[in-house]
């Protein structure tokens, strides 16, 4: 009878410990079933956009290694495809999204090949200033929906939103160009 309560209750006690330490242990070690922390910056193609004229701009994903995102196109109708939208103040005209090249790879979880984007996508898309803006500060809001993926699973969609700032000056004010990494040119 002693025995039994004795080994009752460091059964039970064993229990308890591994309640309170199972959950710690899991959330130190990484998992392959973590989602990616995918960055989202934007950028500007010149330090000031001018009124009346059109600006160069760009949202970038920096996709860890071993990760990636669904393509903007896809064959695949049950994944989710990146889509970018732009919020501009009134009366700025925003261009197209042109979504970066997709890369195909036959992936675990797939039968068919998937388009998608690793290492660092580049979405670029103009707008253009109306002449009658009020000269000063200005934001774009760009909203980006993706699912990350890895080799083995794909987590669910997330939206991640980014502003992109700049200082609105006259036609005849000079701009410099800057960002050449996401647009080409030089880089400052």
């Amino acid at each position: 009878m002693i025995r039994h309560k004795l080994f009752r209750r460091t059964l039970l006690l064993c229990c308890a410990l591994a309640l309170l330490v199972g959950p710690s242990i899991r959330a130190a070690a990484p998992s392959a079933m973590s989602q990616a922390d995918i960055g989202v910056n934007g950028y500007y193609a010149t330090d000031r956009a001018q009124q009346g004229r059109t600006i160069q701009a760009a949202v970038v994903l920096d996709i860890p290694s071993g990760f990636h995102v669904n393509a903007n196109r896809l064959t695949n109708k049950f994944l989710i495809p990146t889509d970018l939208k732009i919020e501009a103040p009134k009366g700025w005209r925003v261009g197209p999204v042109i979504y970066p090249r997709a890369v195909v790879r036959r992936l675990s979880f797939s039968k068919e090949p998937v388009q998608l984007y690793e290492g660092r996508a580049v979405m670029r898309f103009t707008a253009t200033v109306p002449t009658n803006f009020q000269k000063g500060d200005a934001q774009l809001r760009a909203r980006v929906h993706y699912q990350s993926c890895n080799n083995e699973v794909c987590f669910p969609p997330t939206t991640r939103e980014v502003t992109l700032s700049i200082n609105v000056v006259g036609a005849n004010e000079s701009v410099k160009r800057i960002n050449g990494e996401y647009f080409g040119g030089r880089r400052r």
